[in-house]
């Protein structure tokens, strides 16, 4: 509870709609939330669906006995978590599973959108934690193409993110968090969105506080 975000979350719930994006610098309570989110929809916190049952080292914060979620009448019981930090033990999870791709043998970027591919093709519950430390720009496009789709067929999205390009998520509701909890904003209202144009304009601007001329 001294993570400014959590409090505002056990002090005003968070209402979800079909695409929530959530921005903020490491440390804002981001990963915490969409993590307790997850666990308590009932998806493997380390990545994977709501039978997923892997589990490496339990690392998860108490928040989620904290957490609970109210669905609609119709709510859907499918869904899907993918996190950075744990998109290896999830591959081999799967890999052990048998019947699908060698996600071990392809790139990090090549495997996530095989999963994108192969596990989010139906209308569910989505819940991905820094999905862009996998992929290239296109790869950012092709994610934001598929989480579009899958809204528009009814399913439901939670991202937290650093990117510029997968916050941009047409029709997404963005949350900013920071040191006073979260604030809805628009994504060109973003500082996240601020800093890459600055620093595209000029570099050095940015680079002269952590390069030396030495």
């Amino acid at each position: 509870m001294t993570v400014p975000a959590v409090r505002q979350l056990a002090r005003d719930g968070l209402d979800l709609g079909p695409a929530t994006v959530l921005v903020g610098e490491n440390g804002s309570g981001k990963s915490t939330v969409v993590e307790a989110v997850a666990a308590a929809f009932g998806l493997n916190p380390e990545g994977g669906s709501v039978q997923a049952r892997h589990s490496t080292r339990r690392t998860e914060s108490p928040l989620v006995d904290a957490v609970r979620l109210s669905r609609g009448v119709t709510g859907r019981r499918w869904g899907y978590f993918l996190r950075a930090e744990t998109m290896h033990g999830l591959y081999t999870y799967l890999e052990d599973l048998g019947g699908g791709p060698p996600l071990h043998e392809m790139s990090h970027g090549e495997s996530f959108l095989e999963v994108l591919r192969t596990r989010f093709d139906s209308p569910g519950f989505y819940v991905l934690d820094e999905p862009e430390s996998a992929l290239s720009f296109s790869g950012c496009l092709a994610l934001v193409g598929t989480l579009h789709e899958l809204v528009a067929r009814g399913g439901q999205v939670l991202v937290a993110t650093h990117s510029p390009v997968v916050a941009s998520l047409p029709g997404a509701t963005v949350l900013q968090f920071g040191d006073d909890g979260w604030t809805t904003t628009s994504w060109e209202d973003l500082d996240l969105v601020d800093h890459h144009r600055r620093f595209l304009t000029e570099p050095m601007r940015y680079l002269r506080h952590v390069v030396s001329d030495s």
